[in-house]
């Protein structure tokens, strides 16, 4: 199975013939073409591949968004498979923090208030001001999106993930709205948060540079995984440039 635990280690998720077909009248589109992987706990973890290569919709497997066709998906010793909507639910609210491309920030609410929205409802969250802190953000709680850059909007939405203290962060192309330095910045808070959380974090991006920050990195093509790459010495993301 690829990318196979260290000795000893718990994987975050394992999966066995993972597969998922959307179908629309008679066109059938195999996103996702029997996939076998284990990601370890405590990894950052790099998904790499064209458009449509099956990314994006493993990502929304593991975060309990959508529901593959076929095969299984084990989160620690909980079948994710088997859970019903709102076990699912309670899987997202509890266990995965996400991270998108676009902020999705209330412009309404100012930084430590659009994290409360998540630390309201977490199970076991730190202050929403600790987080802000978490990401270099403590005296910016109190400005809104509007006063905030494309960088530091970005840094309150990590904030916001971490904030529910998840055992994985699920990560869309974090830094595809950003320029080099400013997307530098935000690889540095989720490397941060990997450090000082033992949060796992999974990251799709077209950016070929960002895997060398990666534990491991899986190559997708045509709905299944090319290869695994595992980094031995991961490099700090200052030293990344694209």
């Amino acid at each position: 199975m690829k990318g196979a635990a260290r000795d000893g280690q718990t994987p975050a998720f394992r999966c066995s013939g993972l597969a998922k077909v959307y179908r629309t009248g008679e066109t059938e589109v195999h996103a996702l073409r029997g996939v076998d992987l284990v990601i370890p706990a405590g990894e950052i973890l790099v998904l790499l591949g064209p458009s449509g290569s099956g990314k994006s919709t493993l990502l929304n497997i593991l975060g309990g968004l959508d529901r593959p066709t076929s095969g299984t998906l084990l989160y620690g010793d909980r079948d994710l498979t088997a859970m019903d909507d709102a076990q699912l639910t309670r899987f997202r609210r509890a266990e995965v923090g996400f991270i998108f491309q676009f902020y999705n920030l209330i412009p309404s609410l100012t930084a430590e208030e659009n994290v409360r929205l998540v630390t309201d409802i977490a199970e076991r969250p730190m202050a929403a001001a600790d987080a802000l802190g978490l990401v270099g953000l403590g005296d910016r709680r109190d400005h809104y999106p509007a006063q905030l850059s494309g960088g530091e909007q970005q840094r309150v939405a990590v904030a916001r993930a971490i904030a529910k203290q998840p055992g994985v962060l699920l990560c869309d192309e974090p830094t595809g709205a950003l320029d080099s330095s400013t997307g530098v910045r935000v690889l540095e808070t989720l490397a941060q948060a990997n450090r000082s959380l033992g949060t796992t974090a999974v990251i799709i991006t077209h950016n070929v540079g960002i895997a060398a920050m990666a534990h491991r990195v899986f190559h997708f093509l045509d709905g299944s995984i090319a290869r695994v790459e595992q980094n031995a010495a991961p490099i700090d993301p200052a030293e990344i440039t694209w």
